[in-house]
């Protein structure tokens, strides 16, 4: 119980010191130390804990949602968008969701200790690598209080501890969930220092974070494209990149028209403030179905910005700006272009992609396999919505972000991303000439 009081205090108390980088490194010094301990557990503590932390979520539900209230009104008079708030929104539905999410992480196979291959070397020593956890894993983050949750199930189930640093807009959403986590985990024994949310909204805190080298072993941003150019560019320490999610559909002449509709409509309107929302559609000047497809799309309320030939389609969309094709809207709002097959659309994605994700849609398979094979993105679909970019859809029971750069880990990030590994040399006696 001491160590429940201790983990809920550190999520909800503001520190009395002025010296915020001593607050943070103080904490990630605890947090090396309780990793230490956590690489330790055995696959069945670790999930038993999180299964803990998800009834404590359920059993919390009730504070939880007040403090995402008043998060919500806070939004709502500082004139958050209509999208940032459904970001922050919490329900009963949504926080079931987190809870299950914080399940599935402790049913998924555990990485750590896993053997990637063997072999043996020429002095005849057997060679293994292994996975083992990254350390203590610094995650900076806004408005989605669900990544409070998430990234600590992912941290804990893969044996690394967490300092968790969220936006200001969910301040007390987050230090409701950190709180209801750290009960659950703490009863389970999970120490109290292996997921910490830094209790300070105080901006320097993210710098601190930032310069934490030989303490914090690797920074996960999560948030707008602001937030990550920072990060990126002041970090002394690895950071797992996540950029903002210009995501393409590309219509082929060979689409099936009434499929084209339904994947345009769910990609950009299911959510729009998601990363994995679809922000420019592309169109074969050959499809047949286009003028159904915008309209479909500017009928459910989406405003349409489009070159002339997607102008042409329909006189509601308005004329693009250059500005426009390499803008993450986060609303209900697409640019639109027309292009003259697949190589053009590849272009297209080639010159204003973020990496994110890509889709295809067509019934021709020998173009669809080209698309896949060639467009350089972290995920990249044939015949699917972009809104499934998402580590739990894609069976990967949460995510940690996903990832847009081309080292260590790319697209959803959960588990086997937040490891790394060693190798093992067995030998009998060897010496070296």
């Amino acid at each position: 119980m001491e160590q429940t009081q201790t983990l809920e205090s550190a999520s909800t108390m503001e520190p009395q010191a002025a010296d915020v980088e001593r607050l943070v490194r103080d904490m990630a010094r605890a947090g090396r130390s309780a990793q230490r301990v956590l690489a330790r557990m055995s696959t069945a503590e670790k999930a038993a804990a999180l299964m803990a932390a998800a009834a404590a979520l359920r059993a919390d539900a009730p504070r939880i949602l007040s403090a995402n209230a008043q998060d919500i009104a806070a939004g709502e008079a500082r004139g958050l968008s209509g999208a940032m708030l459904d970001r922050l929104r919490l329900d009963a539905k949504r926080l079931e969701g987190i809870a299950a999410a914080i399940e599935n992480v402790a049913r998924l196979p555990d990485p750590v200790g896993q053997e990637i291959d063997r072999s043996e070397a020429l002095a005849g020593m057997v060679l293994v690598r292994r996975r083992i956890p990254i350390g203590l894993i610094g995650i900076i983050y806004e408005s989605r209080p669900n990544v409070t949750a998430d990234a600590a199930a992912l941290c804990v189930m893969s044996g690394n501890a967490a300092l968790l640093r969220g936006g200001s807009e969910a301040v007390h959403s987050n230090r409701a969930i950190a709180a209801a986590m750290a009960s659950g985990l703490a009863s389970a024994g999970v120490p109290a220092e292996a997921v910490q949310l830094i209790p300070t909204q105080d901006r320097e805190a993210v710098g601190a974070m930032l310069r934490a080298a030989g303490l914090v072993d690797m920074i996960v941003p999560r948030g707008g494209k602001s937030l990550v150019e920072r990060v990126q560019n002041d970090a002394r320490v690895p950071v797992l990149a996540h950029l903002d999610g210009i995501c393409h559909t590309y219509i082929h002449a060979a689409a099936d028209p009434a499929m084209a509709r339904a994947l345009a409509l769910n990609a950009k309107m299911r959510r729009t403030g998601i990363c994995g929302a679809m922000e420019t559609l592309l169109l074969d000047a050959a499809f047949p179905g286009s003028q159904d497809v915008v309209g479909a799309l500017i009928d459910a309320g989406c405003e349409l910005r489009g070159d002339a030939r997607a102008q042409a389609l329909d006189p509601r969309i308005t004329p693009a700006t250059p500005e426009d094709w390499n803008t993450e809207y986060l609303d209900a709002i697409l640019s639109v272009a027309v292009v003259d097959g697949v190589e053009a659309a590849m272009e297209h994605i080639a010159r204003h992609s973020s990496g994110h994700t890509e889709a295809i849609v067509t019934q021709d398979q020998a173009v669809a396999d080209r698309f896949l094979a060639e467009v350089d993105s972290a995920i990249v679909m044939h015949n699917a919505s972009t809104q499934f970019a998402d580590g739990g859809e894609f069976g990967l029971g949460a995510e940690i972000g996903i990832a847009t750069g081309r080292l260590h880990a790319r697209g959803p990030v959960a588990l086997e991303g937040l490891t790394t590994y060693k190798w093992q040399v067995l030998g009998n006696g060897q010496t070296r000439a």
